[in-house]
């Protein structure tokens, strides 16, 4: 485990969310052991179908699937679990490591009851399950609709945050992924590839790959070219004086255009356009709110 955790403070946070939203939360740590959840114990639904091996292999590959799509967003993703349960996941980061994951669930959302009820059990007739069982264990859930599940998960990112600024979560320093990480980090702008941190780190390239596959969930070349890219976002947000030029050499691109290649397809824009945007975006935010009539 990567990180150190405040559970006093974790389960607090976890009961504040249960309590303003009625829906079930858990945290799981980076390799995605259940860590804790409000309330402890889970859908009497989700247990029934759990009982099945084959539907809780389903279950533990559906959460995987989905907490790898949270990370490569790095917001909140919100999806159909395989038995047809509403869900949603985002990613805690710290720096550039994904060190924690928050789910909300078991949900039952369509346009009506009958709808969701029927959805799960169609989804859930290839398991040996009791079809009137689950039926009536469905009937114990509620309709939660669109918005509310939204909601719900906008809430959820803010947690997300909170739960670095409150020092709920404390990263392991001695740990080689965040010795990696924050060298990265601190000589973007320098030549940087797998053989160089090798050489720092006393470690082989397999080595070196299985960390980067397994907690930054990228190859290493394209952790890095995601580092450096996140940095140049920040910079051109924040360093109006500093020329786009400037900006690519100060991330560590010995070439211009293929910075620009490289901004575009992971920002889906241009530099120029990206500053302009987000020129935008700050100039609304400073103007005050309307107020209520």
């Amino acid at each position: 485990m990567l990180s150190s955790f405040n559970f006093e403070k974790l389960n607090a946070l976890l009961r504040d969310f249960h309590t303003l939203t009625g829906i079930r939360i858990t945290i799981f740590d980076e390799e995605l052991h259940e860590l804790t959840s409000c309330p402890q114990e889970m859908a009497g639904v989700c247990r029934y179908i759990r009982n099945n091996p084959e539907a809780e292999k389903a279950c533990r590959d559906c959460d995987r699937r989905a907490c790898m799509k949270a990370s490569a967003l790095r917001r909140p993703y919100v999806y159909r679990c395989h038995a047809g349960l509403t869900e949603a996941v985002a990613p805690v980061f710290m720096g550039n490591l994904p060190v924690a994951y928050l789910m909300f669930g078991h949900l039952l959302s369509d346009e009506t009851l009958e709808a969701a009820q029927k959805n799960v059990l169609e989804n859930c007739a290839k398991y040996d399950l009791d079809p009137e069982h689950l039926k009536d264990l469905l009937a114990l859930l509620p309709l939660t609709d669109e918005g509310t599940v939204l909601a719900a998960s906008r809430i959820l990112m803010a947690v997300t945050s909170w739960l670095c600024i409150d020092q709920m979560i404390s990263l392991k320093k001695q740990e080689l992924p965040v010795q990696i990480d924050d060298y990265l980090e601190t000589h973007l702008q320098e030549p940087l590839d797998a053989g160089r941190l090798c050489e720092v780190f006393q470690i082989g390239k397999t080595a070196l790959y299985k960390i980067s596959r397994e907690y930054y969930g990228e190859g290493i070349a394209e952790h890095i070219r995601r580092m450096r890219i996140e940095r140049a976002r920040k910079l051109l947000a924040e360093n109006a004086d500093l020329s786009i030029h400037e900006i690519s050499e100060q991330c560590g691109f010995t070439d211009y255009n293929y910075f620009m290649t490289v901004f575009r397809k992971y920002s889906g824009t241009s530099p120029a356009r990206y500053r302009r945007e987000t020129g935008k975006n700050r100039s609304s935010a400073a103007l005050p709110l309307p107020e209520s009539p």
